[in-house]
């Protein structure tokens, strides 16, 4: 940054060379050290966050998210452990509702989550066994009441489509529903042979 006149200078960038004047270095300075707005405690905000049932998560992933607002990150990781308890070493989203710096959580299990937990597997060690096979069985009333839990967020029309979304998903668990396989309940779905009781919110 060298002075060529009185109210100008010559700055350097790269290759290039620019004229630049004394009022814009000024207001470039001055917005420069304008800070945002601080949040608003009392105004609702919800966050929500994947984590591990029943393990407290890593603060640090969670400081960028909860630190302008005014929370601690250990200890919201902390509740969030024990409000996932039942849900232990599943993968399972959860919402933050935040006001006046303080959070109340919510679990939104998705369909694997509560169709892996209707597997009822033995607990495991992430760190010793990674990728566990879920080729166990539910039964098909099983199948109904998590689509009941789901019903609300489901885009589907009818109840019959909602249960379609929850069998479509024990294709990708890897699980067969009263010993037969998910395309077999699906095809049975359509032709009728199986009913499905209608269901509203």
């Amino acid at each position: 940054l060298l002075p060529i006149s009185p109210s100008s200078f010559l700055f350097a960038c790269g290759a290039s060379l620019l004229v630049v004047s004394k009022s814009s270095i000024h207001t470039l300075c001055k917005s420069s050290s304008i800070m945002p707005p601080k949040a608003d405690p009392s105004q609702v905000v919800e966050v929500c966050l994947r984590c591990i049932g029943g393990e407290v998560g890593n603060s640090s992933a969670l400081a960028p998210k909860l630190g302008p607002l005014g929370l601690n990150p250990r200890k919201v990781g902390d509740d969030i452990a024990k409000v996932t308890g039942d849900w232990k070493g599943l993968k399972i989203t959860v919402k933050l509702v935040i006001q006046n710096r303080q959070a109340a959580i919510e679990v939104v299990p998705t369909a694997a989550a509560m169709v892996i937990r209707a597997l009822k597997e033995p607990s495991r060690d992430r760190k010793k066994e990674k990728h566990r096979k879920h080729n166990g069985n539910v039964t098909f009333a099983e199948i109904y009441d998590i689509a009941k839990v789901l019903r609300k967020r489901s885009l589907a029309r009818e109840m019959t489509g909602t249960v379609k979304e929850v069998v479509g998903t024990c294709v990708s668990v890897g699980c067969t529903i009263d010993g037969q396989s998910p395309a077999e309940i699906i095809r049975q779905i359509d032709a009728g042979e199986r009913d499905v009781a209608p269901y509203d919110v």
